[in-house]
């Protein structure tokens, strides 16, 4: 198998492996596998994905990390408002959010949130289905 047709997993830095898995599991709803082999990190399962979080002592980014893929933001939004999620909000030239959502024409829209660990990651309108058309 090329690269080009490998398998993409993303990877997590935390400050805090407990706290994080807690946040992955009972606020965003995802399953966590921890694994005495690597005690200093689980997987988590995003539907046919999955994502890395691993304890470290290296800073983050203010950069979206990870983009989760959903049929409906506001539906998403509302629920994981919910569970107790709190959503960014921008004001930057160009990007402006309304309800911690941005509308980004063609591509839908995006909402970002920060995990227990300062990781900024997105909920975004799933576009998979317009790239496979266009190629």
């Amino acid at each position: 198998m090329s690269l080009k047709d490998s398998y993409f997993m993303q990877v997590l830095a935390v400050d805090d492996l407990e706290r994080a898995t807690t946040f992955y599991r009972d606020k965003l709803g995802f399953t966590v596998r921890e694994d005495e082999r690597m005690p200093d990190g689980a997987i988590v399962q995003t539907g046919s994905s999955y994502l890395l979080i691993y304890k470290t002592e290296f800073k983050r980014g203010e950069n979206t990390v990870a983009s989760f893929l959903v049929d409906d933001v506001e539906a998403t939004v509302r629920e994981l408002r919910g569970r107790g999620i709190t959503f960014e909000e921008y004001d930057l030239p160009g990007l402006k959010t309304e309800g911690g959502i941005v509308s980004m024409g063609e591509f839908g829209q995006t909402a970002w949130f920060k995990d227990t660990e300062g990781n900024t990651s997105a909920l975004s309108t799933d576009i998979r289905e317009q790239f496979s058309k266009a190629a």
